[in-house]
C-alpha cells in the first residue's frame, strides 16, 4: 500500500565547476514513487526543510507513514523531528552501521546516477537541478518496473489505492 513506509537520504555529486551538489529525496516503499526531491549546493537544514515542505501536500491526511532514514545529523535536528510529528509521520532511524535499512532510497540514487546523471558533464547546480527534475518526471511517470507489476510508480499508487478501496 502507498503512504505506509517512506525512506529518505541525501546523496552528493561532484560538479564540473569544482563544487558539490546534494540531492535529498523521499521514496514511498510501497509504490517506489519519489514523493519529494530537492537539490542544493549545501548539505544544510534548508535542504531538509525544502524536502519536507515539498512532501507535506503529497500525503493524504488519513495516512500516518513511517519515515526511515540513517542516523545523519540532519535527521536528528529538533526542527526535523518536530516537523515529522506535525505531519503525522513516525520517525525510524537505521541501526548504526546498517545501510540496508535504507536500501530503497539508496537504490533510487544508484539508478538516478547510473541511468541518467552519469551520462552528462554536470557543470553547475542549475544543470543538476534541471536533470534531476527531468529524471524524476521520467522515473515516476514513464519508467516501468517488475516491482510495480509493470506499471510506473504513479500508476501503481493509483492502482493500489483503487483496489484497496474496493
Amino acid at each position: 500500500m502507498p503512504y505506509q513506509i517512506f525512506h529518505t537520504d541525501i546523496t552528493q555529486l561532484k560538479l564540473k565547476n569544482h563544487t558539490n551538489g546534494y540531492i535529498s529525496a523521499v521514496i514511498d516503499e510501497g509504490t517506489k514513487e519519489i514523493l519529494s526531491i530537492q537539490v542544493s549546493t549545501s548539505l544544510n537544514q534548508q535542504l531538509i526543510y525544502k524536502t519536507l515542505e515539498d512532501l507535506k501536500n503529497k500525503i493524504p491526511t488519513e495516512f500516518s507513514p513511517i519515515m526511515h532514514s540513517d542516523q545523519g545529523w540532519h535527521y536528528q535536528l529538533p526542527y526535523y523531528t518536530s516537523e515529522l510529528k506535525n505531519m503525522n509521520i513516525k520517525q525510524s532511524m537505521s541501526r548504526k552501521g546498517n545501510c540496508l535499512d535504507n536500501a530503497p532510497i539508496e537504490s533510487f540514487f544508484s539508478l538516478l546516477k547510473r541511468e541518467y546523471l552519469n551520462n552528462f558533464e554536470i557543470k553547475n547546480i542549475e544543470m543538476l537541478t534541471k536533470l534531476t527534475k527531468d529524471y524524476l518526471d521520467f522515473f515516476n511517470n514513464q519508467r516501468i518496473s517488475l516491482k510495480t507489476k509493470g506499471m510506473t510508480p504513479i500508476e501503481y499508487r493509483n492502482h493500489s489505492i483503487k483496489n484497496h478501496l474496493i
